[in-house]
């Protein structure tokens, strides 16, 4: 079977590795934001384990490669009119680090995070075996572990998820809302799963300034009046201040946010309506935007461009941060007063079992939304890159919320430990790499190794 032998080469290339040298993926691209420092030795070798084992259309269940990302998950359960649980917003994320370092999209109101609809995954431990974890049975602390552990007890391999049903359409709805009326709105989807009398299966929201919020309320549809096309000239979330209402089919539904990466994509100027015009759509990607920034980030031409014109130095502020929904107006006014960066992304969740995960303890029972802010702002005089960084991060413990780990972090490593259960990770890693081959979460989060 192509899997095992897969499989097979990636002990190989994990017993290639020198004693005593950290072990990490021999992996090209990446969807983290935080750069880490060169290593020498040779990592894993993960090329045959990106695609789909099998799916299971009665069982509503796919067994899948950790390294597949979810373009390719959902071009092969799509055609059963079946996707992932929670599908998040770009093509290139795979679902081993979705697992691994969570995910969201705007069924996790419903379905909770990716990691919630695994029933069980292999995973090669730092000790180099390659084990089966289940929720219950002799691996199941690994199991609840796996999750925000980002690499540092393992590597999934094969992961087997529930799968759920989808329209070949998806009908959507527009819903301009004040702050405080954000709250109410989140708390009757999910309490009813309507809103105003109508089925939601899906939602999510932008909020463009304190005065001008929208929910996206989405429903499945086995028909639709006419579908928009938001992969040529026209930009999707532009629509949202734009139509009351909206058709999708569920392809363009689910990868909606990707070929304009959010919004961010104008930073490139492929917003702008002449380069559009240029620049081909198959180009027009998160994962092809994702690579300019990582040229930026070696070669700073723009940081010295706007130096030279006197412009000041820019931090970068990317984040998604999950706020309780009854805390949410209060966060996006202190997020609008102190940063001013605009539009930033909602996406309401809630834990779908009663019991929290270690390593990312939302609390069971409780409605979070998530708020996404992606993009830089200007470094003020006698002010140091990471301020607005840390102050986020103050300010996301006050209003009682939690921050996800795939961008810049600088918690201190007593605050570190505690938020995110590290002594959790400690026993459990003493069991599965007893030797330390594996780089710890805080080393990976905040100090960059």
């Amino acid at each position: 079977m192509e899997h095992d032998r897969a499989v097979g080469r990636l002990r190989a290339s994990y017993q290639r590795i020198p004693p005593g040298a950290p072990v990490r993926l021999a992996k090209r691209s990446s969807n983290l934001f935080r750069p880490r420092a060169a290593v020498e030795t040779p990592g894993l070798d993960v090329s045959g384990l990106t695609g789909v084992v099998a799916v299971d259309p009665d069982a509503r269940t796919a067994d899948v490669q950790g390294m597949c990302t979810y373009e390719d998950l959902v071009a092969a359960t799509l055609p059963y009119g079946l996707v992932p649980m929670v599908v998040p917003q770009l093509k290139t994320i795979t679902l081993g680090g979705a697992v691994t370092g969570l995910g969201i999209e705007s069924s996790s109101f419903r379905a909770g995070l990716p990691h919630e609809s695994v029933l069980e995954l292999d995973i090669l431990t730092g000790a180099g075996e390659i084990v089966t974890a289940r929720p219950a049975g002799e691996h199941a602390d690994l199991f609840r572990t796996f999750p925000n552990s980002y690499g540092t007890l393992g590597y999934a391999t094969r992961l087997r998820i529930e799968l759920d049903r989808i329209s070949p359409y998806v009908a959507l709805r527009h819903v301009r809302l004040g702050l405080e009326e954000l709250a109410p709105a989140i708390d009757e989807i999910v309490a009813t799963g309507t809103y105003a009398g109508e089925p939601v299966h899906f939602v999510d929201g932008v909020a463009f300034s304190p005065t001008e919020a929208y929910l996206t309320l989405g429903r499945n549809s086995d028909a639709a009046v006419q579908t928009s096309d938001y992969t040529g000239q026209q930009i999707y979330y532009r629509s949202i201040q734009q139509r009351p209402t909206d058709f999708l089919t569920a392809h363009d539904y689910l990868w909606r946010w990707d070929t304009d990466w959010f919004w961010c994509s104008a930073a490139f100027g492929a917003q702008n309506r002449w380069v559009r015009r240029l620049w081909p759509s198959r180009w027009r990607r998160s994962d092809v935007y994702h690579k300019i920034i990582g040229l930026e980030n070696r070669h700073q031409v723009a940081a010295r461009i706007n130096r030279r014109r006197g412009l000041p130095d820019r931090e970068r502020v990317v984040q998604d941060v999950e706020i309780p929904a009854a805390q949410l107006a209060g966060f996006l006014r202190w997020f609008d007063a102190e940063v001013g960066m605009r539009p930033v992304w909602l996406c309401p969740l809630r834990l779908r079992g009663d019991e929290p995960w270690p390593l990312y303890p939302l609390a069971p029972g409780t409605t979070y939304v998530n708020v996404g802010f992606w993009g830089t702002v200007p470094i003020a005089a006698g002010a140091a890159d990471g301020d607005v960084n840390r102050r986020i991060e103050a300010a996301v413990a006050d209003f009682g919320g939690h921050k996800s780990l795939y961008s810049d972090a600088y918690y201190d490593r007593d605050t570190f430990d505690r938020l995110y259960n590290v002594p959790a990770l400690t026993e459990v890693k003493k069991r599965y790499d007893p030797d330390a081959r594996l780089t710890g979460l805080y080393e990976k989060a905040v100090t960059r190794r």
